[in-house]
């Protein structure tokens, strides 16, 4: 069997890329061997061979595997952010219509759904990392969780004139649930559809929301 070492010596020279090109497939590199064989049985030998690429120019990009790990998670949770963020944009851009609440409670469901589906395993890294006993890994991990949860929090507030503590339970709630809904289905759900797991998970929350709506909401038309 080839171990690492002389794997890397055997290969030929890596393809020269642009310094982000390079990164980028680094990260890629990374993001698929952190995800199926976790932080800890991942070595920067075993990237820069899957990588195609010497050590020297691996560290170039990131000093040690920890760096690469964070980035690889703020990667991650980037994307997810952008994707509620954009759920919950209709809220922003004026009144609502009747029945337009659900459509952004679904948005954000949908967004967890979404972002398992196209992460796969490697959404683990977001909500089940293996590295979290260390503080400054799990700060980076739970930032984007934090980040979605505040956010939603903001909605809460001014869609059910809730006070901030109470919206910020809720909000906690409705994600935990997209997540823990969306992280079952990437599991156990093969053959159901994601637009089912949607509309269902989408009812359990907005029956809850519905009820909690201020009054004197704004709705168009109303």
């Amino acid at each position: 069997m080839v171990d690492a070492h002389d794997a890397a010596a055997d290969r030929p020279p890596a393809r020269r890329m642009a310094r982000a090109e390079r990164r980028s497939q680094l990260l890629a590199t990374a993001l698929e061997l952190f995800a199926t064989e976790g932080f800890h049985h991942v070595s920067m030998d075993d990237i820069a061979v899957r990588a195609e690429v010497s050590k020297p120019v691996l560290y170039r990009h990131f000093p040690s595997k920890l760096d690469l790990y964070l980035a690889v998670v703020d990667e991650q949770g980037a994307g997810l952010l952008a994707a509620v963020e954009h759920a919950v944009a209709p809220l922003q851009a004026g009144p609502l219509g009747r029945g337009e609440g659900r459509a952004v409670v679904a948005a954000v469901v949908e967004a967890y759904l979404a972002f398992v589906q196209v992460s796969g395993q490697s959404s683990s890294l977001l909500f089940e990392s293996d590295v979290t006993r260390d503080a400054q890994v799990r700060g980076r991990v739970e930032h984007a969780t934090a980040v979605v949860t505040h956010r939603i929090a903001d909605v809460l507030v001014d869609v059910t004139g809730r006070d901030r503590p109470d919206a910020d339970v809720l909000a906690a709630a409705l994600v935990a649930s997209a997540q823990g809904a969306a992280t079952y289905w990437l599991r156990h759900g093969a053959g159901q559809d994601a637009h089912r797991v949607v509309g269902l998970v989408t009812d359990l929350q907005w029956r809850g929301v519905a009820g909690l709506v201020r009054p004197d909401y704004p709705y168009e038309g109303a």
